[in-house]
């Protein structure tokens, strides 16, 4: 969501700035800084950004500063302020600038053109806005494609690792076994147990630990999430709430894998996943 636009332009004998600058926020928040002559447009530039930037930190900024090939400037009122100061210098032995003295005065500049924008400058200043939004928009995508470079390696890198879990998966069953077995024996010939009641018991323990389920769901939510990068606009929060999904599959993999080998693979996993959640956060 990150982005930067400037953009310049005139009306009325004054040039102005337009800066947009968009930071990541879940909701739109929205900070204006506008000439006072832009005040009656405040409700519409809000609208503009709300439905172009949809949400995000925004900070909009418009500077204004007058043209130097036109000055709302009293000439008659000026020369008449020059000679005051200059007579009155001269009365009270004062040394000063009588012209610095007169270009101070409050009434020297007017201002013969009215504020109020017409509907014709109303219709240029906002277009001027929305090319100033168009490249924060465009700024934005340039990011975007960044991201999603990044997601699909980091997708690619879970799914690998989840496929090298296989291997181990029949010896971690046979290791159980044998070590329950072991200790059973190691308590001597005093000890005695029913087999077929040790079969069951070690079934309904390894059952247990299986992860298939979270294998599977682990996969499709890894799918699903591609599937919604590539096809659907504005899918920030989705993607976020299915990276939760995600960690928490990868979580209750780890919980049941009892294996070390398995165990290093799952924080490769949240290495990974953890990647994404930090620049998910940047997605719109």
């Amino acid at each position: 969501m990150t982005g930067f636009g400037k953009h310049s332009f005139q009306v009325k004998n004054k040039n102005y700035t337009i800066e947009i600058k968009t930071l990541n926020s879940k909701q739109l928040d929205l900070t204006l800084r506008i000439p006072p002559e832009f005040r009656p447009l405040e409700p519409t530039i809000r609208k503009i950004m709300s439905s172009a930037l949809e949400r995000g930190k925004v900070d909009v900024a418009i500077y204004a500063e007058n043209c130097f090939d036109y000055l709302p400037f009293d000439e008659k009122t000026l020369l008449k302020y020059v000679s005051y100061f200059k007579k009155l210098s001269e009365s009270q032995s004062i040394h000063s600038d009588p012209l610095l003295a007169a270009l101070r005065m409050p009434d020297l500049f007017s201002s013969p053109i009215s504020e109020d924008f017409s509907t014709d400058e109303i219709f240029l200043i906002e277009s001027e806005i929305f090319q100033c939004v168009s490249s924060v928009i465009t700024h934005r995508k340039e990011e975007g494609q960044s991201l999603k470079t990044e997601f699909q390696r980091a997708l690619g890198e879970i799914k690998k690792l989840l496929s090298q879990i296989e291997p181990y998966e029949q010896s971690r069953i046979a290791h159980v076994r044998s070590k329950l077995m072991s200790n059973l024996k190691s308590l001597g010939d005093e000890c005695s147990f029913d087999t077929n009641r040790f079969e069951q018991e070690l079934i309904y323990y390894l059952e247990k630990m299986d992860f298939t389920e979270e294998k599977v769901r682990l996969a499709s939510h890894l799918n699903y999430f591609e599937t919604t990068m590539e096809n659907e606009a504005s899918c920030g929060r989705k993607l976020n709430f299915i990276a939760q999904e995600m960690g928490r599959e990868i979580n209750t993999l780890g919980a049941k894998a009892n294996h070390a080998e398995i165990q290093k693979i799952v924080v490769q996993m949240k290495d990974e996943l953890e990647k994404i959640k930090e620049q998910v956060l940047n997605v719109l």
